[in-house]
């Protein structure tokens, strides 16, 4: 499958997730995005193992995913957010030093899928943590300190749950070997190939927290942005920008 097809298949899935009300269905449809595309990067791997020559398309990559706009308060659990997706998908991340932008890292299928799911789970993350704040149930702890609070855990939710399904396709794809011969052995050199290509193109110094010290905290607030990561669907894809910019490190 072409990464254009996979990501036409998972849009669709998506599309399906957003059309219900019905929570479980949506969690259903979110792990089969999340199947389809870890399967659809595991016949690639095993695709570039057996191919004596590599194109632009079958090597690594480094993209700018932009962030947000200097300045804009909460960017740091956006960021937390994207790498927690792009953890899931196989994709190695460094973060602006004020959390603006991020160097994605990874396979261009991977690094796509992880575009697709971000743009629809941080609209999803904004819209859940806005009507947590007008409900007023974070009272009477500080409205950003709720927020932030909030954000943290949704997006450690989310990350719990794409983690899930993509282990589990993992795990169909290396037990059915008569299948897909050599299905482990691409997975391997695949991850050795990105730590490789990680290392000779990042120069990232320092420890990035998706947390300042002064941040609060707040255990209403992150069982609240728990149960919104729990219940989160995803919807339609968006384009995101893949232009580069300075990374201040």
């Amino acid at each position: 499958m072409t990464d254009d097809k996979m990501l036409a298949k998972i849009a669709a899935l998506l599309r399906q997730a957003e059309g219900t009300d019905n929570p479980h269905e949506a969690e259903a449809f979110m792990a089969a995005a999340q199947r389809l595309a870890t399967a659809t990067s595991i016949d690639l791997a095993v695709a570039r193992s057996h191919s004596e020559k590599r194109t632009k398309a079958q090597v690594p990559v480094q993209r700018t995913i932009t962030i947000g706009n200097a300045g804009t308060k909460g960017l740091r659990t956006y960021v937390q957010l994207f790498v927690v997706i792009a953890h899931a998908n196989d994709v190695k991340c460094d973060i602006a030093s004020n959390s603006t932008f991020v160097y994605a890292y990874g396979f261009p299928e991977d690094i796509d899928t992880s575009h697709s799911l971000y743009a629809s789970l941080v609209m999803q993350m904004v819209k859940a943590s806005e009507a947590y704040i007008a409900s007023g149930a974070h009272r009477p702890t500080p409205t950003i300190t709720a927020r932030i609070n909030f954000q943290l855990a949704f997006g450690a939710r989310i990350g719990k749950r794409l983690a899930e399904a993509r282990e589990q396709a993992r795990q169909e794809a290396t037990e059915s070997e008569t299948g897909r011969p050599g299905t482990a052995i691409a997975l391997r050199n695949k991850d050795l190939e990105l730590k490789d290509f990680y290392r000779q193109t990042s120069d990232a110094r320092g420890t990035w927290r998706a947390t300042s010290a002064t941040a609060g905290y707040s255990s209403a607030a992150r069982r609240a942005g728990d149960r919104a990561g729990r219940r989160a669907r995803l919807g339609p894809t968006e384009e995101l920008s893949g232009a580069r910019a300075a990374l201040n490190r």
